[in-house]
């Protein structure tokens, strides 16, 4: 482990920038984080909202060493184990009643169960004598994962744009985004969702009849930031896909597992998919783990038919990986933590969290703090009253993310695309900046929230004054939800 909080430039590793320095990670607590200098970081990006339960939680690591004793691996083409049986049954009635007679195929992760969801919605099709469905239709502004199968459906044009060549594409509709509504809504777009839903319809119907699966996020994630969809959207959704025969294919690998303050996410909305897809939160972080949940129309599609699912993964139902996931699962519901992620709780880690993001609302440079739960978002523009955004080249929420982790807070940038250049590969940059904590955010630790951001977000704009027209944004207040102060923090904070 090398002595330096950063690791060179020119590591062995192969990371997903060269030009940017990363502080060496070696111990995690709670909603720490800290490096190998001893500098401390509140993780308030919970690890790309992976880390739900708090890092290093001795439970998780016991059940993985217990597991891995007793046996490391056996592949799923031979052997299943207790470890998977037991987990899937007790995953199946976490999903809910409308998962009872299911069942759950196990992978590494979010893009790898993407990828399984995508190939089932097929066979499904197959199955039920509908060769010709194929097209599985998503949303603009949408990420579901880094493999091709995951980019084909994505609407995210960074990850996209240079393997564009080697991906088959389908129909992206359009998706609700109240700040910036297409409609111009004055009523908070409360009715925009059913103006928003037929162009499913639409879509589907230009398919002539090939269309096999519709996939969303009930709260975006990685492209738009914590979008929450109007009253009534996916209900219609939903009941559109039902009246085609479409399958209805919930992307919940951010949103799952309590980090909107449910089970799932599509819980706040009323709405029954036929596939359910987790990962992140399903293990915390723990080991590489992703689910896809079936609903028994599916399963028995494949069962009564064929006879066998055509996929597979080597490492899909690790042991020690479920082991992991199992003791996750085991612990959030002992602790109540996802009532812990009810924002509309009082009282909750997440209705402070909450609080604390809503306060930035006054800053100059907010235009939008939005999200639910545990999974946040706050948007930058240079104007306020256009909606005006920073210029990409600038860079602005990229900087302040930057900034924040100066000051010992970890948050997650979300891009943008940039001016054309001369590159093949374009350039982006940051407007928007995510938050998606663990849940055992709370006490003294929650009470360095807005201070963070706010002085993170006060040195950007007074260092580039002409970014927004004004010298400064004066701090008038610090919000503090805790009568304690956060002395821990501030003894082992990097200095700013």
């Amino acid at each position: 482990m090398p002595d330096s909080t950063t690791i060179q430039a020119r590591s062995a590793v192969l990371r997903r920038s060269f030009r940017k320095e990363f502080p060496a990670a070696v111990r995690g607590e709670g909603i720490y984080v800290l490096d190998a200098d001893g500098n401390q970081y509140l993780d308030l990006a919970g690890s790309a909202a992976v880390n739900f339960i708090g890092h290093g939680v001795p439970e998780i690591s016991a059940a993985m060493a217990e597991q891995a004793a007793k046996l490391e691996f056996v592949h799923t083409s031979q052997f299943t184990t207790p470890v998977a049986e037991a987990y899937a049954e007790e995953l199946l009635a976490f999903a809910g009643e409308h998962f009872r007679g299911g069942a759950v195929y196990f992978t590494c992760g979010g893009s790898e169960s993407i990828e399984t969801a995508l190939k089932l919605a097929r066979q499904y099709q197959i199955e039920i004598g509908q060769p010709d469905r194929h097209q599985i239709l998503s949303r603009q502004q949408s990420y579901h994962g880094s493999t091709l199968g995951a980019l084909s459906v994505s609407g995210n044009k960074r990850r996209r744009e240079i393997y564009l060549p080697m991906v088959r594409e389908f129909s992206h509709v359009g998706m609700p985004y109240c700040y910036r509504c297409d409609f111009d809504c004055s009523d908070g777009c409360r009715n925009c969702g059913q103006q928003y839903a037929p162009e499913l319809e639409r879509a589907i119907e230009t398919t002539n009849g090939e269309a096999a699966g519709f996939i969303f996020e009930p709260v975006s994630g990685a492209t738009l930031g914590a979008v929450v969809p109007p009253p009534g959207y996916l209900q219609i959704v939903a009941e559109i896909c039902r009246r085609h025969g479409v399958l209805l294919i919930a992307d919940e690998v951010m949103t799952g597992m309590g980090r909107t303050g449910r089970n799932f996410a599509v819980e706040h909305y009323d709405v029954v998919p036929d596939i359910l897809v987790t990962a992140k939160g399903l293990s915390s972080g723990y080991a590489p783990l992703g689910a896809v949940i079936a609903t028994s129309k599916v399963v028995e599609a494949i069962a009564a038919g064929s006879g066998a699912f055509l996929h597979g993964f080597t490492y899909n139902a690790h042991p020690i990986s479920l082991a992991a996931g199992r003791a996750v699962l085991r612990y959030l519901q002992e602790r109540h933590l996802v009532e812990a992620g009810d924002s509309s709780r009082p009282g909750t880690p997440a209705s402070h969290f909450k609080q604390a993001l809503e306060s930035l609302r006054n800053e100059n440079a907010v235009g939008d703090v939005r999200g639910i739960g545990l999974l946040w978002a706050v948007e930058f523009v240079a104007d306020k009253s256009t909606k005006r955004p920073f210029p990409p080249e600038q860079n602005f929420a990229g900087r302040v993310a930057s900034a924040a982790l100066k000051r010992g807070a970890v948050c997650s940038s979300i891009p943008c695309k940039a001016a054309s250049t001369a590159s093949p590969v374009s350039t982006y940059s940051w407007r928007r900046l995510r938050s998606s904590p663990p849940s055992k955010l709370h006490g003294p630790s929650d009470s360095c929230v807005r201070p963070r951001w706010t002085r993170s977000l006060h040195s950007e704009v007074t260092l580039r004054p002409e970014w927004t027209g004004q010298r400064t944004i004066s701090l008038n207040h610090s919000l503090s939800l805790s009568s304690d102060s956060c002395l821990r923090c501030r003894s082992r904070r990097r200095s700013a």
